[in-house]
């Protein structure tokens, strides 16, 4: 069986898909893989980690608005379409599968035309227009939260709940508490801007670390592609203050240890945290981010930071709050998972068959 993966430039609709590969993989041991992306995109060195092939092709910004650009990516459009059918014929896969992202939609059109099933998979609470492109062609459409069921097909959609990477399951406190040299009787925050860092979340972390002294101790993960002058020069004046460019598997640990995470609104990460039952300040990009963590929020799932009005101290405050409170930091943990469940292995396996089939 060889199935291709298709999403990338930022790894939103790459987490899942490496979660959904590591089922398959588990359970059809001969299956090959290849992975569809974008040149210049962060998916492609965690691909091919894992020793899946990887292919670039052409592709352009789905934009909503008038812009010069749209006929200029048009193009990029058409030759990617064209790349695809190309690649259609080369691999012959069993199916394609793909959770958004601008590469996807020529991809998957050029499966549809070959008659290669496709199962699209849908995380936010809006929907891409990616998604929204493939959508009519998908054998299959499964979505992270059930509310959304109601967007696609009835019938040809599920609610899976949102495929996570095992290894984030299995981090431990104790491990961690050796291994970023951490005070027992200390609350920690963990700070996470998602898979490229974010300056913003950087920036108001930095400013919130000075009222913080005795209530907790804090671990940054500020991303290697972010600027580090600023969280360097706070780390050498706060020992309660760690910063990290990048993770691999430290992550579990890190997530293990914590008592709040703070990041921004990309479903990985908030799958990650559901999964895990973390309560989580959530500092989203406006956009589709912001009305992800909206929804949780007045689910009372987590809490809402808006970057354009907060400062560092006002941060400060809803840490200080949050950790005065565990009685909330349980219930947030909870509602989270309740509302986007873990997708089972046995749900995964049970769509690739009926693909099979197809």
């Amino acid at each position: 069986m060889k199935i291709i993966f298709s999403g990338g430039g930022t790894l939103g609709p790459v987490t899942p898909l490496l979660a959904i590969h590591e089922v398959i993989r588990e359970h059809y041991k001969d299956s090959q893989f290849v992975w569809v992306g974008t040149e210049n995109g962060p998916e492609k060195k965690l691909v091919e980690e894992l020793g899946i092939k990887f292919i670039s092709i052409s592709s352009g910004k789905l934009r909503r608005y008038f812009s010069i650009f749209n006929l200029l990516d048009l193009f990029q459009i058409v030759f990617g379409f064209l790349q695809s059918c190309r690649l259609m014929l080369r691999e012959s896969p069993d199916m394609c599968i793909s959770a958004g992202g601008y590469v996807s939609p020529p991809l998957h059109l050029a499966a549809w035309l070959f008659g290669i099933p496709t199962w699209i998979h849908q995380q936010d609470v809006d929907v891409g227009l990616s998604n929204r492109l493939m959508a009519p062609f998908a054998n299959k459409i499964t979505v992270s939260l059930e509310e959304t069921q109601a967007l696609f097909a009835k019938n040809k959609t599920s609610w899976l709940g949102n495929p996570v990477r095992q290894y984030i399951l299995h981090g431990q406190r104790a491990r961690a508490i050796k291994r970023f040299g951490l005070k027992e009787n200390l609350p920690v925050v963990f700070v996470t801007g998602g898979g490229t860092g974010s300056q913003r979340v950087n920036q108001l972390v930095v400013e919130a670390v000075q009222h913080l002294s005795g209530v907790c101790q804090i671990i940054h993960l500020s991303g290697k592609e972010r600027p580090q002058e600023l969280v360097d020069n706070a780390k050498k004046h706060f020992d309660y203050y760690q910063v990290y460019q990048f993770f691999t598997d430290e992550m579990a640990d890190a997530y293990a240890v914590s008592d709040i995470v703070i990041s921004r609104g990309g479903f990985g990460t908030i799958s990650e945290l559901s999964a895990l039952g973390k309560a989580a300040i959530l500092i989203p990009k406006p956009g589709h981010q912001e009305d992800n963590v909206r929804f949780l929020e007045q689910a009372g799932a987590v809490e809402l930071v808006n970057e354009n009005t907060a400062s560092g101290n006002y941060l400060a405050r809803r840490i200080r709050d949050l950790l005065d409170d565990p009685g909330k930091i349980k219930d947030f943990g909870v509602t989270l998972h309740r509302l986007l469940p873990l997708a089972k292995g046995e749900d995964i396996l049970s769509i690739v068959t009926f693909l099979l089939k197809k």
